[in-house]
């Protein structure tokens, strides 16, 4: 998937400026794709060039204009192309996986180290998503895009708990190891 395939799918709910699709980016699709302000900018002057996106400029006074981009006719039928394809998973890269792999000839403390800052920063990533699905819960019954948007939400959700529970297996099992005796070791 292309970042301009995430940016039509944002701005095939409402037009944004570019600030306000990084702030998107930031708030709501930030669990599986993310994208820097610049990166966007970017793109959008890509997609405007490929027809897909048009822009509105606003006057601001003291700032240069804003432009509000909507997505054309063009790319609205990319959207579609796009959707219509199957998709793989994502391989993974994941420096973590590659230092659990290289344990046994290293010294423990220092994966524990790692498992442990790794974990606080699933937590915390967890909480934030926990903080955005509680407003959600507090809306009985939200639009059907928003509805769309909390099942990416969950996924997210599952992401992060996933890491946390798997960093405490690993955890575990190393604790595990210290207390075998070293013939099992």
């Amino acid at each position: 998937m292309a970042l301009a395939h995430t940016i039509l799918a944002v701005l095939a709910h409402a037009p944004y400026s570019g600030y306000d699709l990084s702030k998107q980016f930031e708030e709501g699709v930030g669990c599986y794709w993310q994208a820097s302000q610049q990166q966007i900018y970017r793109e959008l002057g890509k997609m405007e060039q490929q027809g897909w996106v048009t822009f509105e400029k606003i006057p601001q006074e003291g700032k240069p204009d804003k432009k509000i981009y909507q997505m054309t006719e063009a790319g609205r039928q990319e959207l579609l192309r796009w959707f219509g394809e199957p998709t793989e998973p994502t391989p993974i890269r994941e420096d973590l996986l590659v230092k659990v792999l290289a344990a046994p000839f290293m010294p423990t403390e220092l994966l524990i180290k790692e498992l442990q800052h790794r974990r606080q920063l699933h937590t915390e990533k967890l909480l934030e998503y926990r903080a955005i699905e509680s407003e959600h819960r507090d809306c009985p019954l939200p639009p059907i895009d928003e509805r769309f948007r909390y099942l990416t939400l969950r996924r997210g959700i599952r992401y992060e708990q996933d890491w946390i529970d798997w960093c405490d297996e690993v955890m575990d099992f190393l604790k595990q190891q210290e207390s075998a005796s070293p013939a099992q070791k």
